[in-house]
């Protein structure tokens, strides 16, 4: 007998709750299709068609500015959900997981692999249903490489997330933040 064995509680999750549940419209459902034939035309586009791939987010109900770049292997799931400002760049690799909505600011750049996550799942009730939760990325923010940014997050103007970095609380205004979980070295503003 092990006698440093503990007694955890824990939540028994039930799948088949989960499954059943109705996470999107029959309108939403149809809409997903269509845009993940769309996004082959997409992701396959030459890498300076900057416009031909907004035009084809905008398509879809994206809310797009001026002179945005969107590289070809940006992963997109719901670009009626995006909201991107002017002089924006979303880099290689980057996933822009838009089950809620994601609105960047002017002049931000999400940089290459970083994950903007705008949904999960609540934890609390056994059936773990889908919460589609916004993220707001204001005006002049660096989302360094590889960075990941949860569900609900605030990015204050002029922030930097470092590479790397698992940003799953508010970022202050002018704050550098880096690490797992994401903490603040410096404010410009300060």
């Amino acid at each position: 007998m092990n006698k440093h064995k503990k007694n955890y509680n824990y939540t028994v999750i039930d799948v088949d709750a989960n499954r059943k549940a109705v996470k999107w419209s029959f309108l939403q459902l149809i809409y997903r299709l269509f845009w993940s034939i769309a996004y082959v035309f997409f992701r396959f586009s030459p890498r300076i068609f900057w416009k031909w791939r907004t035009g084809l987010l905008k398509l879809f109900g994206a809310n797009i500015g001026k002179n945005v770049h969107i590289y070809p292997s940006v992963r997109i799931t719901m670009p009626s959900n995006i909201t991107i400002g002017d002089n924006c760049s979303i880099g290689d690799r980057a996933i822009l997981y838009a089950l809620g909505t994601i609105t960047i600011g002017n002049r931000s750049t999400i940089s290459q692999g970083s994950h903007i996550c705008a949904g999960t799942h609540d934890i609390t009730k056994s059936s773990r249903p889908l919460l589609k939760t916004p993220i707001e990325i204001k005006e002049d923010v660096w989302v360094c490489a590889d960075s990941f940014v949860g569900p609900g997050v605030i990015i204050g103007k002029g922030a930097i997330a470092g590479a790397r970095s698992v940003v799953v609380r508010d970022v202050n205004p002018g704050d550098t933040v880096v690490g797992n979980p994401a903490k603040s070295i410096r404010n410009k503003l300060s």
